[in-house]
């Protein structure tokens, strides 16, 4: 009967209140929602009383007028005093064709789960498929501002759409996600002010690939990471989106260029099989260690290590062959000495199980933060 009423009432909002949850035509202002919709009980979560799915305006490429999809997830029970706080959901790889969007698919058992728990600890859950994902355009992926800006603008349109969401937030993300969340709280303060950040969780994020990507030449041998001829396609499809200047085709093999085409519209499970026995050098025709493409990988997906003025939760598993272990223990102590306040914590787990693991650590730092 609860669960019932806040539908209810959450649909009599939509209903009375459609300056708060729709666009005006030519409307671009982030954040502005321009549909919205119940969400389908198959694509829901464990222990939300509701849910839906909204399009809305965001950020792209150059800082230019973009949208994204997303959803909502409202926790069970009554609204504390100022409403649910937000946990703005930042998910990890899944490819970049429209496709792919995690808000047309059931969640995985692994994000389900560790979404369901921060739905019982008391927080709305925000999730943004991230610019490109089943809206116009490419997925620039590991574009750390537009994926920053997806994750704060569904923070705005949720609140557009479920009054009921407090306006203190903060960022939690896996892999690519934790990539995105690390950006986030790079940009959240000054770019949505009128938002209460109070910090972010970071699981199993890459960085300092910038240093790594210019040793690929056609001769680079196996390294034993799961994964990286998939996500070298992805960020190089990104790479030929974002910076046209840049010929990435001209570093590609004829294969290479095939594989990188492929990865504009395959999801990850299709373009690992699509992939399946290539090596990176296989995709290269020459060396990226030259100044241009070291210049355009360090803009593309460097993570900045100093202006932070919120808390940094980052766990690392330490049998992590996707990212591994290695890079997060040269960005914790760069952030250090930026001036970030960062926790850093790492666990004897695989990628897929830092998450659960962290959780210990993370949901206690949550609560700190939030109060």
């Amino acid at each position: 009967m609860r669960r019932t009423v806040i539908v209810l009432a959450t649909a009599l909002v939509l209903a009375v209140m459609p300056t708060l949850a729709h666009a005006a035509p030519g409307d671009t202002v982030p954040g502005t929602v321009t549909h919205s919709e119940p969400l389908p009980s198959e694509l829901s979560l464990p222990g939300a009383a509701a849910a839906y799915r909204l399009t809305y305006n965001t950020l792209g490429i150059g800082e230019q007028p973009a949208t994204s999809t997303g959803a909502v997830f409202v926790p069970e029970g009554a609204a504390p005093e100022g409403g649910w706080p937000i946990l703005s959901w930042a998910h990890g790889t899944v490819g970049l064709g429209d496709d792919c969007a995690p808000s047309e698919h059931p969640r995985t058992p692994r994000d389900s789960a560790y979404l369901s728990h921060w739905l019982d600890e008391g927080y709305a859950v925000v999730a943004t498929d991230y610019v490109g994902l089943g809206t116009p355009g490419l997925h620039p992926y590991l574009d750390g501002d537009v994926a920053a800006h997806s994750v704060i603008d569904m923070v705005r349109a949720g609140r557009a759409v479920v009054p009921e969401l407090s306006n203190k937030w903060m960022a939690i993300g896996q892999s690519q996600g934790g990539h995105a969340a690390v950006y986030t709280a790079h940009e959240a303060t000054s770019y949505a002010p009128e938002l209460d950040f109070r910090g972010a969780v970071a699981t199993g994020a890459p960085s300092n690939l910038e240093h790594l990507f210019p040793f690929g030449d056609p001769a680079f041998p196996e390294i034993g990471l799961d994964g990286l001829t998939t996500f070298s396609t992805y960020i190089l499809a990104g790479m030929r989106e974002a910076d046209p200047g840049l010929d990435v085709n001209s570093y590609l093999t004829p294969r290479g260029r095939e594989l990188v085409d492929s990865a504009r519209t395959l999801c990850y499970d299709d373009q690992a099989e699509r992939v399946a026995g290539v090596s990176v050098g296989a995709l290269l025709s020459r060396s990226l260690n030259n100044p241009e493409f070291r210049g355009a990988i360090t803009n593309y997906l460097a993570v900045p290590t100093t202006g932070y003025d919120r808390p940094l939760f980052l766990g690392q598993g330490l049998t992590d062959t996707v990212v591994p272990a290695p890079l997060s223990f040269a960005l914790a102590p760069q952030l250090l000495a930026g001036g970030a306040d960062v926790t850093y914590r790492t666990y004897p787990t695989d990628h897929n199980g830092t998450m659960a693991a962290s959780l210990p650590d993370s949901t206690p730092f949550v609560a700190g933060a939030m109060r």
